[in-house]
């Protein structure tokens, strides 16, 4: 009866011991396949922590939750730890750890290290005293801090040095595959750091194109990544694209608490750009001290970012040169963007229709949203868990926080 007990249970394991074999192949994989990164043991981060204190927790969301610690050298570190049942998979986890690994720049975030005993998944990071820019440039009053135009043209370079390493220099090339405002985090001298490579995907240079299922946030998202799951770099050039607008403008790049023909700022600089009135965009809490021309440069290297055919897209090599002023941006040479909501058939009315197709339109833009949400794409360190939702953070109303995902920048995006 014993044997056939054991014959059963080795035809058919139970969940926790499948559960179980998983996270050993975890730990065995993580320790015999990454060499450039430090194993904590969870005795130590759990004294850096004091026991993992609520007084120390700086962030939490779907992943786990997120504290301040300091090492045993007097290091201040951000320590990531994942919940049991995290929606950030297997092979997410290892993504990030031997990605941020093997690469090191000035613009990408610190991993010092990770955990990996027993049943636990923790990744150390440095920790960054200056929270992420939608945290303080596009988080309303919240911040103290102020973003003078020389700090914004620094971080736009910077963000723009960061990405050119990982598509260009990094061998193979590195697609990040979720740049946005949460994920650039600001050290003490308002340095940026690309944080979160959960989603990041290796990029071997005789490929064209990777056909992936879609990952990333709202609002940032290149249409046609989106709509068929193809990715190459312009994905990420045109999230840059976004994020440029958004430090510029001081705004995020969707904000439902506008005026209809206001609410989406790509589409909105667009428009202004065709009338030549890209100045009255620029930020009114720098109170136009600021080099205007610069300032219209930049706008229109968003534009080029973004622009509807992804082979138009400058290199981010390039986009570097153009921000420092190397390149001259040619205004001939912008064509429109490509917008998601067009794609969609979520465009909003536009005021042409009479109230009963008004109403229809209405209805439409419901459905529009819901297929939206319903794409194959998900949030941060989704892909692989198969989840089907959208991060709609970019919205002003949950640009601050998104609780459906818990990435590093969460260590700093916890105030909606």
């Amino acid at each position: 009866m014993i044997l056939s007990l054991l014959y059963f249970l080795l035809l058919h394991p139970p969940l926790w011991l499948s559960h179980y074999n998983v996270l050993m192949t975890l730990h065995g994989t993580v320790v015999s396949s990454i060499q450039n990164t430090n194993l904590y043991t969870y005795r130590e981060l759990r004294t850096a922590t004091e026991n993992f204190s609520p007084a120390n927790k700086i962030g939490e969301g779907g992943f786990g939750s997120v504290y301040k610690g300091r090492l045993k050298d007097g290091t201040a570190a951000a320590i990531k730890v994942l919940s049991a049942d995290s929606r950030q998979g297997v092979r997410e986890f290892l993504t990030e750890i031997k990605l941020i690994a093997d690469v090191e720049h000035e613009n990408l975030v610190k991993l010092y290290g990770c955990c990996v005993e027993e049943n636990n998944r923790i990744l150390v990071y440095g920790y960054l005293e200056n929270n992420s820019l939608a945290q303080t440039l596009l988080g309303g009053s919240h911040s103290s801090i102020q973003f003078s135009w020389p700090t914004r043209c620094k971080i736009c370079i910077g963000v723009a040095q960061g990405l050119a390493f990982l598509h260009e220099e990094v061998q193979p090339h590195i697609v990040h595959r979720d740049i946005k405002a949460s994920n650039i985090l600001l050290d003490r001298d308002l340095m940026p750091k690309i944080s979160d490579f959960g989603l990041a995907k290796l990029f071997p240079a005789n490929m064209t194109h990777i056909s992936t299922r879609v990952a990333g946030t709202a609002g940032y998202l290149a249409p046609e990544y989106a709509i068929r799951g193809q990715l190459t770099r312009k994905a990420d050039i045109y999230s840059f694209g976004v994020l440029l607008l958004e430090i510029v403008c001081g705004r995020s790049n969707t904000n439902r608490r506008l005026p209809p023909e206001e609410q989406y700022l790509l589409e909105r600089v667009w428009q202004t750009h065709v009338k030549g009135e890209l100045a009255s965009l620029v930020d009114a809490s720098l109170n136009e001290d600021y080099d205007a021309e610069e300032a219209c440069r930049y706008l229109k290297i968003g534009l080029l970012c973004t622009q509807d055919k992804p082979k138009l897209r400058p290199t981010m090599s390039t986009v570097v040169k153009m921000l420092r002023g190397e390149i001259r941006v040619n205004d001939t040479n912008i064509s429109s963007p490509g917008l998601l909501s067009e794609f969609m058939g979520i465009k909003r009315d536009q005021g042409h229709r009479d109230k009963a197709n008004l109403k229809k339109s209405s209805n439409t833009d419901s459905a529009g949203s819901s297929r939206v949400a319903n794409v194959k794409n998900s949030s941060n360190y989704t892909e692989s868990a198969g989840s089907s939702k959208l991060d709609d953070s970019s919205s002003s109303s949950a640009m601050a926080t998104s609780y459906a995902t818990m990435t590093f920048n969460s260590i700093y995006d916890r105030s909606s």
